[in-house]
């Protein structure tokens, strides 16, 4: 098998989930470092135009969307398990509950005035103003949520986990599982990069102790890799042959159509290239580049749109 390599940067927290599933799973990877923000010209270069933090790649495999990670990862790495069978359903949804309720409300408290302060120290005003103008592009110039409306919700999520935590040292049980990754990430970002507003842990401190654990997890071994390094790896490789994939069509869109993949709310650039698989839970599509070569990038099907290319 080719090389895990990570497309990432230190203060994602949506990198920080995948991180810990591979230092769980004790996957060996590589860790290539991307900008912030827009332009991402290696990245882009592999995905055709996904920006979103982390990119996972195993050759000329590219995946993106950490929920897709997830389940590559548990492919290849069965155990320790992200889905234990008895709670696969019920862990799944809160997961998903996580990346897409808890992470936005964290994050619009994280980024009130003494949280700027903390992630920014020492960048320059004009830094700051890009950082803040991007991310407002890719919500689509929708509004963050006010920063105290976003802390009174954040604390009625906080009590909800640390229900869920009686008794017991993580969300469903003795071990970890998907669902205590998706909800570690944002509080993750609260407690190590905006410290100065970690105080709202206090209230739960089983929560306290459950991110300890979750701490403890680690990211595994893994050594660095330059962006041309990355592209050269997926030029040289061959993407992984598609046995078994069932076609499941919502759309009446044939494989082999030239089709649009975009992020449904947040992060919309699109991604064209031909489509070689739709499976009842992720899209594949086909690309060739100059400096990346035939790579197939997939998608998972939730959080996804799928269009057809006009003739």
């Amino acid at each position: 098998m080719s090389d895990l390599i990570l497309h990432h940067y230190p203060n994602s927290p949506f990198a920080e989930k995948v991180r810990l599933i591979l230092g769980y799973k004790q996957l060996p990877w590589k860790s290539v470092f991307i900008p912030m923000i827009m332009p991402k010209p290696d990245l882009t270069a592999l995905t055709g135009g996904y920006r979103k933090t982390p990119v996972l790649q195993i050759g000329a495999d590219i995946y993106c969307d950490t929920a897709l990670m997830c389940d590559v990862l548990e492919q290849l790495a069965p155990a320790p398990t992200l889905y234990p069978i008895d709670i696969q359903g019920a862990a799944q949804i809160v997961a998903q509950w996580a990346d897409n309720a808890l992470f936005p409300v964290a994050m619009a408290y994280n980024f009130q005035p003494a949280g700027v302060a903390q992630v920014f120290a020492n960048t320059p005003a004009e830094g700051v103003q890009a950082f803040v103008a991007d991310r407002a592009a890719m919500r689509g110039g929708a509004p963050r949520m006010a920063f105290t409306d976003a802390a009174a919700t954040y604390k009625s999520y906080l009590k909800r986990l640390a229900n869920m935590l009686q008794g017991q040292d993580f969300l469903f049980g003795a071990q970890p599982c998907v669902a205590d990754f998706s909800a570690f990430h944002p509080l993750w970002f609260t407690q190590e990069r905006t410290p100065a507003l970690a105080t709202i842990f206090d209230a739960t401190p089983e929560i306290k102790a459950w991110m300890a654990r979750m701490h403890a997890i680690g990211h595994g071994s893994h050594s660095p890799l330059s962006g041309d390094g990355a592209l050269q790896v997926a030029h040289n490789a061959t993407p992984a042959v598609l046995q078994g994939e069932v076609f499941q069509d919502e759309h009446g869109i044939a494989l082999g159509s030239q089709v649009v993949i975009a992020a449904d709310n947040f992060g919309l650039e699109p991604t064209e290239g031909e489509l070689v698989a739709a499976t009842h839970s992720r899209y594949t599509l086909r690309r060739t580049g100059d400096r990346s070569g035939t790579v197939h990038v997939h998608f998972p099907r939730v959080g996804f749109t799928l269009k057809k290319v006009s003739p």
